[in-house]
């Protein structure tokens, strides 16, 4: 981001100041007075500008255009420039938000120090704030299940765009860590990365945490859409948004920009929006709580974010991952996953997707008498048992078969599990249930089992 906005009302100066600053590499656009000004700021942000203190023919001066750029673009570095300087006016400059002040004549030599060195400092302030908000690398996208690398393989393809991306899935699947892989492979890495929890934003006071707010004796608080700009707003459970806030989202998205609550200034914003939910919005918009129009401007890209049932193969190595990232951040012990506990793991309900599995690894790792290896024991006793649809039950249905049809029933179903479990790779499958790949090739045809989904017949 190298784009610099020249605001001086002599035309000469100006063209000689971009012509200096095209010759360092930078872009320029120039402005001959405050109204030419600001509108080259609502068009778009630059990365920093030089703006002359006095303006013929202008309804503002340089001071008046400083004060508005810190109350609306607070991020823009701003070196003001005079040919009447004296100490008084720099000083006023200075203590409204100017990154520098330099007098004309100026040296051409001095003028390049200062930019430079302002661009540089707004670069490492934001990268600063990137590390403070501790976004997610892509790193952190772990699998290798034919589900995940679906999904890894459609996020790499939207992340280069500025397309709207919305995000289904059920809780705990990993919807937000998708948003931020998006961000983080995205050209707007080095920007903000902002979390709207539509759920747990109380609904009067939606408004003013999205939009902000400007009062006499606090003055400007800048909302989350303002702190996002450049980067990506993401509305998590977008759902749960109050109805009466949709239409002025929506017109965020047309115009791009909005009003701040108490203010009268227009605030541009440059932003790519991800949203993600949980709920059927047909069903929502259908019940008159979710409006269609937000709706269509939000699903331009849908992504849908498997459950953890369909990645049970990956489970494995995320149960392994939690257990090193709780080692290195809270000291707990690294104990081995041994293959019955795996097989445990993966055979057991995960209602709260990935999530759940984060908390059972924790969990196990805290009430540890030890960091011998986890048992599958620990895992059933943290997960409040096994869930009642994974246990074959001798009903009625059964009780009432012959040994062989209850056998043949009974393999069916392990079977089918397991090649599930494995992602359909039946060299996996049988080595782990003990049988020579060629015999269990036999059996599941025999049983009426192909590739984890049954096949109609008599099953004999």
């Amino acid at each position: 981001m190298n784009d610099i906005l020249i605001v001086d009302d002599e035309k000469d100066i100006r063209e000689l100041i971009s012509d200096i600053l095209q010759d360092e590499g930078f872009t320029t656009r120039l402005a001959a007075n405050s109204d030419q000004a600001m509108s080259e700021l609502n068009a778009a942000e630059p990365a920093l500008m030089v703006l002359d203190i006095w303006l013929k023919d202008s309804r503002m001066d340089g001071i008046d255009i400083l004060k508005q750029v810190k109350r609306n673009n607070p991020d823009v570095p701003v070196i003001i420039i005079s040919g009447h300087g004296n100490i008084e006016i720099a000083v006023a400059a200075i203590k409204q938000g100017a990154y520098d002040f330099i007098e004309k004549p100026f040296n051409i030599d001095q003028l390049m120090v200062v930019v430079n060195r302002a661009m540089e400092t707004n670069r490492l302030r934001r990268e600063n704030a990137t590390l403070k908000r501790g976004e997610a690398r892509p790193a952190d996208m772990l699998g290798n299940s034919t589900a995940f690398r679906r999904l890894r393989d459609q996020l790499d393809k939207v992340a280069k765009s500025n397309g709207r991306v919305m995000l289904t899935g059920e809780p705990g699947t990993g919807k937000e860590l998708a948003a931020r892989y998006i961000h983080a492979l995205s050209p707007r890495a080095n920007r903000p990365f902002v979390t709207v929890s539509s759920a747990s934003i109380e609904p009067e006071r939606m408004e003013e945490v999205l939009f902000g707010r400007e009062t006499p004796d606090r003055g400007v608080e800048p909302g989350l859409l303002e702190q996002a700009h450049g980067g990506v707003i993401y509305f998590d459970e977008v759902a749960d948004m109050p109805l009466g806030t949709q239409p002025k989202i929506l017109r965020v998205l047309t115009e791009q920009q909005f009003t701040r609550a108490g203010g009268a200034d227009k605030v541009r914003v440059d932003l790519r929006v991800i949203s993600s939910t949980n709920r059927d919005l047909s069903g929502e918009i259908g019940a008159g709580r979710f409006r269609q129009e937000l709706f269509d401007r939000l699903n331009v890209v849908p992504i849908a974010v498997p459950s953890l049932v369909d990645r049970r193969e990956d489970i494995p190595l995320l149960a392994e991952y939690f257990i090193r990232q709780f080692n290195a951040g809270q000291g707990l012990p690294l104990r081995d996953l041994p293959e019955d506990t795996v097989a445990a793991l993966q055979s057991m309900h995960w209602p709260g997707n990935i999530r759940q599995l984060r908390n059972v690894i924790e969990r196990v790792l805290i009430l540890a008498d030890s960091a011998d290896p986890i048992q599958p024991s620990e895992l059933e006793a943290q997960s409040g048992g096994v869930d009642a649809s994974d246990v074959l039950a001798l009903g009625p249905q059964i009780t009432s078969l012959a040994l062989r049809e209850a056998r043949e029933l009974f393999e069916r179903e392990y079977l089918l599990t397991q090649i599930n479990r494995f992602g359909g790779n039946i060299s996996r499958t049988a080595q782990f249930v003990g049988m020579e790949r060629s015999a269990l090739h036999r059996k599941l045809k025999s049983l009426g089992v192909v590739g984890g989904v049954r096949v109609e017949g008599d099953g004999g």
